[in-house]
């Protein structure tokens, strides 16, 4: 374990983000110009990509960080069985739910029912798949659909604010199910589906497309939403929510629904719109 990992058991991990948050949000022209001409310089941001190349047009550091992309970028995989992914970055680790439990690295693991929140919503996903992607901080934030579907519920569950870089997620015992994170439960045409935006140290917020800013403010015990009933119905591919900064979702899909694509491993770099999985 580094020490900056090592570190991150004691700092103050909620007051470090909401300080980030602030710095992120600031108009302040030369702040905010320093941050973003940092980011692209240190993490090799490529702004051809972006709706808006002009690093200096951006009003915040946020406003750059959670830019839009210029149409036609990321073609989207064209099989119609195909599932996307929901997101620029890496893969962490992807494959079987092996009776309810989920493997981070390096024989860590950790259980569905601890990253969902609840044994019942877990419960549907105990032979099933995962992906989780990691989204460093050059990449795109924003998160899409895989495939097409009604949101059911979302759950915000409380937690730490550890670091999801490679040597936290080697290091850290059930990271992903220790940080504060949305839980996004899906009804699609092949069952269930869930997304999970999973917070991270300077992490200042997650937001969603049906509801705005959903983390910050922090939560002390698990929330739920029920958003049944209320016809919030997203497209394959279309934008479901984004970061403010590099963290990872987490993809679970029941058993016998799809089988993940077989190029897709630890530490493989992968773009929104690819083919996550392909229907059975």
């Amino acid at each position: 374990m580094r020490i900056v990992t090592a570190l991150t058991y004691v700092l103050p991990h909620r007051a470090l983000s909401a300080l980030a948050r602030r710095l992120a949000w600031s108009r302040n022209p030369w702040l905010k110009q320093r941050l973003i001409d940092a980011v692209v310089c240190r993490f090799g941001v490529d702004l051809a990509e972006a709706e808006q190349p002009d690093p200096t047009a951006y009003p915040t550091f946020n406003a750059f960080f959670t830019r839009a992309l210029r149409p036609g970028v990321r073609p989207f995989d064209p099989d119609p069985r195909a599932l996307l992914m929901p997101a620029d970055g890496r893969i962490s680790q992807c494959g079987p739910i092996v009776d309810g439990r989920i493997f981070q690295a390096k024989g860590r693991e950790f259980t569905a029912a601890e990253l969902l929140g609840s044994e019942a919503d877990a419960e549907p996903f105990k032979d099933g798949v995962f992906a989780t992607v990691y989204l460093s901080p050059r990449d795109y934030h924003r998160v899409h659909m895989p495939w097409g579907a009604t949101l059911r519920e979302t759950v915000h569950v409380p937690g730490r604010l550890f670091s999801v870089g490679p040597d936290a997620v080697a290091s850290v015992p059930r990271v992903f199910a220790r940080n504060e994170r949305l839980v996004c439960h899906f009804d699609t045409d092949f069952g269930p589906m869930v997304q999970v935006m999973v917070g991270a140290l300077l992490v200042s917020g997650v937001e969603t497309t049906w509801s705005g800013v959903e983390i910050p403010a922090y939560a002390d015990a698990v929330t739920r939403k029920d958003w049944r009933g209320r016809s919030i119905t997203l497209a394959r591919g279309e934008e479901m929510a984004r970061f403010n900064y590099g963290s990872t979702v987490i993809v679970l899909l029941p058993k016998g629904v799809a089988t993940l694509a077989p190029e897709l491993a630890a530490e493989t770099p992968v773009r929104l719109g690819q083919r996550l999985a392909l229907l059975d």
